[in-house]
C-alpha cells in the first residue's frame, strides 16, 4: 500500500463499498478499499430491489451488471409474489407509482458483489482482500491511521476519511463502542441453495415467493430462483418457532413440510449448498457519522430480511455519503445530521414501519385484502420496490399512520 495518505478508505467490498468506491474514484479521488474475505464469496442478500438499478447507473455500474448479467446467471426480476392459505397475491414493480426503475435481479451475491468490486477496481480505487482492520487512530487532524492485518503479516494505511461498508462485520461500531440494541424481536433465518426446476404451482419465476406459513403468520418462507436452475430458499421465524437442537438441515426442512404449496413448487430438487443459520440479525447504532468517518448500509442498521430492503439500503447511504464526503476534501463543513443521517432514515423508517407490519399481521393483511383499490397498490408497490425515500409517496410520508388506517380498513 502505498506510504502517502489516501483520499477515502472504505471497510468492505460489498454492495455499499464498492458503489461508494467506484464514485469517488470516478471523482478523481484515491480510495483504498479493504477486504476481510477473499472474493467471491457467499452472502445473503439475494434479490434485489428496483431502486438499485438507480444507484448501480450513479456508481457507473450498469453497463458492467447488464453485460454480465446472463452469464453470471442473474435472474430477471420484476415483482415480488406472496401466499397464503391459498391465497395468491402478485405485486408488478413495474406498475408502482415513484418514478425509477421497475426491473431488477436476483443474484447469487459471490458473482454480484465481485462484479462490482471489479468495476470500482477498473475505475481507479485500490481494491485488497484478505485485509481487516484491527485497530483505528484519530488522533492526527490531518490523516486517520487504519492498523491493518492478513494471512501475510501487519500494515498501517492513512486516510482523509473513512467509510465503513463492512457490513455485517460492523467493524467500526466495535471499534468505537457505537452498537445500540435493535428494538426487533431476535430472530434466525435458515436457508440453503437447491437445483430444482421450480415447475410446480404455477410459479412465476420473474418474482421473488414470499410465503407464510399456514398456522403461524410470524414465520415465513422466501424462494428466489436464479437463471442458471437453482434457487435459494430459507425460512425465518423467531427462536422459539424453531426446536432447540435441530441441526439446520432438520430447522429448515421440517418447516418447509408444513407449507404443502411450497412442496409443490419445489418438485424434485437437489440442494447443492448446504443448510446455514444466522441468528440475532438485526442490528442498530447511536450514530452514523463521526469526525472523518460516516457508516454505510448493514454497518450502520439491519432491519429484517423480508423486503429484501438490506442491499437498497446500502446502496443508499452510499449515495447520500459520497458527495459529503468529496465536499470534507474540499474542507467544506458539512452537516452529516441534516443531510445524511436524517434523509437516509427517511428509507429506513419506512421498511421498519411495513417490517413490523408484516410481523404483527397489519401489513399482510393488506396484502392478502381481496378488493385492493390499485392507487394504493401502486404507492405499496413502490415501497416493495425500493422507494422507501420518495416522499412523495404519502405512505412513505406519513407511513405509520396511513399503514394502520389502510390495515384497518382491510381487517
Amino acid at each position: 500500500m502505498q506510504e502517502s495518505v489516501y483520499d477515502v478508505a472504505i471497510i468492505g467490498a460489498g454492495p455499499a463499498g464498492a458503489t461508494a468506491a467506484a464514485m469517488l474514484a470516478k471523482a478523481g479521488k484515491n480510495v483504498l478499499v479493504v477486504e476481510k474475505q477473499e472474493f467471491p464469496r457467499f452472502s445473503i442478500g439475494e434479490s434485489l430491489l428496483p431502486q438499485c438499478m438507480t444507484f448501480i447507473e450513479e456508481a457507473g455500474l450498469l453497463d458492467t451488471v447488464l453485460k454480465n448479467a446472463e452469464r453470471l446467471g442473474f435472474q430477471y426480476k420484476e415483482g415480488a409474489a406472496f401466499y397464503y392459505q391459498g391465497n395468491k397475491v402478485n405485486f408488478d414493480f413495474r406498475k408502482k407509482s415513484s418514478e425509477g426503475p421497475g426491473t431488477t435481479y436476483q443474484v447469487k451475491r459471490e458473482h454480484f458483489d465481485q462484479l462490482l468490486a471489479q468495476g470500482a477496481a477498473e475505475k481507479g480505487a485500490e481494491v485488497r482482500h484478505g485485509i481487516a482492520l484491527e485497530a483505528i487512530d484519530f488522533s492526527d487532524p490531518d490523516a486517520v491511521k487504519l492498523s491493518l492485518s492478513s494471512t501475510t503479516g501487519k500494515t498501517e494505511a492513512k486516510a482523509r476519511f473513512v467509510l465503513d461498508a463492512s457490513g455485517f462485520g460492523r467493524v467500526l461500531p466495535r471499534l468505537l463502542s457505537l452498537e445500540s440494541p435493535s428494538d426487533f424481536p431476535v430472530r434466525q433465518a435458515v436457508f440453503c441453495h437447491v437445483k430444482s426446476e421450480l415447475t410446480g404451482g404455477h410459479f412465476d419465476r420473474t418474482k421473488i415467493l414470499i410465503t407464510v406459513h399456514p398456522q403461524n403468520p410470524e414465520v415465513w418462507y422466501w424462494l428466489i430462483p436464479f437463471a442458471d436452475g437453482t434457487a435459494s430458499i430459507g425460512v425465518v421465524g423467531a427462536s422459539e418457532y424453531f426446536a432447540e437442537n435441530d441441526s439446520e438441515k432438520e430447522a429448515l426442512w421440517k418447516l418447509v413440510a408444513d407449507e404443502p404449496y411450497l412442496i409443490e413448487v419445489l418438485g424434485e430438487y437437489k440442494v447443492v449448498r448446504a443448510e446455514q443459520r444466522i441468528t440475532g440479525y438485526s442490528a442498530n447504532v447511536d450514530r452514523l457519522y463521526g469526525d472523518r468517518f460516516a457508516l454505510l448500509g448493514n454497518a450502520g442498521e439491519f432491519l429484517d430480511p423480508v423486503f429484501s430492503s438490506g442491499v437498497t439500503i446500502a446502496m443508499q447511504s452510499s449515495s447520500l455519503a459520497v458527495p459529503l464526503v468529496l465536499k470534507e476534501l474540499n474542507n467544506d463543513p458539512q452537516d452529516w445530521q441534516k443531510q445524511y443521517s436524517d434523509p437516509l432514515r427517511v428509507g429506513i423508517t419506512t421498511f421498519r414501519t411495513f417490517v413490523k407490519g408484516w410481523y404483527d399481521t397489519r401489513f399482510q393483511d393488506v396484502i392478502f385484502y381481496p378488493d385492493q383499490q390499485q392507487q394504493v397498490k401502486a404507492m405499496v408497490c413502490s415501497i416493495l420496490a425500493g422507494y422507501a425515500w420518495d416522499t412523495n409517496n404519502p405512505y412513505v410520508r406519513d407511513s405509520e399512520r396511513r399503514l394502520n388506517v389502510l390495515a384497518e380498513l382491510c381487517s
